[in-house]
């Protein structure tokens, strides 16, 4: 007890309990109501995008590419969020919530932003390469890419345990860097006035500090997404808003007001 309270003292971070999960859902589910215009038209503009790429990909019979790049969208899901984050921000504040003024906040934090940003696209690149590599190393080149044929030969096939296994070792990895990194610290960039290493730095900590509560977080984020994704997308117009400013209050509650 004594360890994990001077532990939650470095960079200000707060202990908190995955009981608090659900105050940060209701909190996420007020913030979406009280400007549903911005919220959940931001959540329609990923859906569409989602959607997009869906009808390209299966149009191109390169279907199965749906499931790394779904995967990939979770570790650069805290850069999709900001605008998100900003707004719940705002409204914490009494300051106003339009659009322009959402994305003027963003503006003035653009340069950290977009490192953060970056960090978080490499990290992405390195999952999809990976992806690939573990595929090689399973199955010979040429094998079919439409979405149909990749289920029914790749997932579905008894004698896939060990590909879907490594695959999912690999990925896990990387998720747990990227959201390890990245949970806490995009929002502290619009909070506070740090840098993109301080600001990954706190993130870590307050993972470490509250790593229980932190597992059960980002497998509630990861079920409300995939729903939203398993709905044709059309559950993202509500899933992603809702995540995303959830992830304010978890924030706020780790960083303190």
């Amino acid at each position: 007890m004594i360890t994990m309270a001077m532990a939650s003292q470095h960079h200000d971070v707060k202990l908190v309990t995955p009981t608090q999960a659900s105050e940060w859902l209701n909190a996420g589910w007020r913030d979406v109501w009280r400007n549903p215009g911005l919220s959940l038209g931001f959540g329609a503009l990923y859906a569409g995008i989602g959607l997009m790429l869906f009808l390209v990909l299966t149009g191109l019979d390169m279907g199965s590419m749906l499931f790394p790049l779904a995967a990939g969208f979770m570790l650069v899901g805290p850069l999709a969020a900001v605008f998100l984050y900003e707004i719940s921000r705002r409204q914490e504040k009494g300051e106003a919530v339009s659009l322009g003024s959402v994305v003027g906040g963003i503006t003035g934090r653009l340069d950290q932003i977009g490192n953060m940003g970056l960090v978080l696209s490499i990290l992405m690149m390195a999952w999809l390469l990976a992806g690939l590599v573990v595929f090689a190393l399973f199955y010979p080149p040429g094998m079919p890419l439409p979405l149909e044929n990749f289920i029914e030969d790749v997932v579905l096939r008894p004698e896939s345990f060990r590909f879907l296994v490594a695959g999912s070792l690999v990925g896990g990895v990387l998720a747990v860097i990227a959201f390890t990194l990245s949970v806490f610290a995009m929002p502290m960039l619009l909070d506070r006035d740090v840098g993109v290493v301080e600001a990954m730095e706190f993130s870590i900590q307050a993972v470490r500090v509250n790593w229980r509560t932190m597992i059960g977080w980002a497998a509630t984020i990861a079920v409300v997404t995939f729903f939203g994704m398993a709905t044709a997308f059309i559950g993202l117009i509500l899933a992603l808003p809702l995540v995303g400013h959830a992830s304010w209050h978890a924030y706020r509650d780790v960083a303190g007001k």
